[in-house]
């Protein structure tokens, strides 16, 4: 969703790697050791998986709420403000990505393409 790939491939090779590898295991419905439920969304429909390399952090955060389509929400390097906390400005454009991918789904469901 929005700008998430391009962030996504702008990340170095190995974090690409370990993210990728746990975006493959959401998509055929298992969970890597690294995602864990995004606090602050309701339960485990958004996930976040966080890689560190050379003392930098990234996240990517994707959704498993739909039954046929994963969403990567949001690709970003975490800048320590709050410590491991996510900040604001990243929840809000998370969440509205949420609703674009929902809204999205909901299309792509009607074209037969989702099912």
């Amino acid at each position: 969703m929005g700008s998430s790939y391009k962030d996504f491939r702008a990340f170095p090779d190995p974090v690409q790697d370990a993210m990728g590898y746990a975006l493959y295991q959401a998509q055929i419905g298992e969970k890597h050791g690294s995602a864990k439920p995004l606090k602050g969304f309701g339960g485990t429909g958004v996930q976040e998986i966080v890689t560190d390399h050379v003392g930098d952090t990234f996240r990517a955060v994707y959704t498993v709420k739909f039954a046929t389509a994963i969403y990567v929400l949001h690709a970003f390097q975490k800048k320590s403000k709050s410590g491991i906390k996510t900040p604001t400005v990243d929840l809000e454009l998370i969440r509205r990505r949420l609703k674009a991918a929902e809204a999205d789904y909901k299309v792509q469901l009607g074209k037969g393409k989702a099912s």
